[in-house]
């Protein structure tokens, strides 16, 4: 099992929408992300004193062949519209990855 953080702003404008979107997150996106090898998925949220929001998501990958599974889920049409009605509620950060829409984090700790 290998461990994964990221991080992403969303746009101010659109913070309430994303929200609610992420309140109740399709089924079939949710299965998808466990068909994937993906658990314990969380994604929290801060406003930052100068209002900005900040994103941080983490996750555990339990499977066999993250890339493949990671291409499974792109190729995913329920996906790609989840993907369709969340990405325009937010910023990526200009200094990722160029295969990157959250910004990976490298693990500097942890502690079962």
């Amino acid at each position: 099992m290998k461990r994964f953080g990221s991080v992403c702003m969303l746009k101010p404008e659109r913070a309430e929408e994303y929200l609610r979107l992420h309140a109740a997150v399709w089924p079939e996106v949710l299965a998808r992300l466990t068909a994937c090898g993906i658990r314990n998925y969380s994604i929290f949220h801060r406003v930052m004193p100068d209002g900005a929001h900040m994103l941080f998501s983490y996750f555990e990958y339990a499977g066999a062949g993250f890339d493949a599974d990671m291409a499974a889920m792109a190729a995913d049409p329920k996906t790609q519209a989840w993907w369709a009605v969340c990405k325009p509620c937010m910023i990526p950060l200009p200094d990722r990855a160029p295969d990157e829409w959250w910004a990976g984090l490298r693990e500097v700790f942890h502690h079962d």
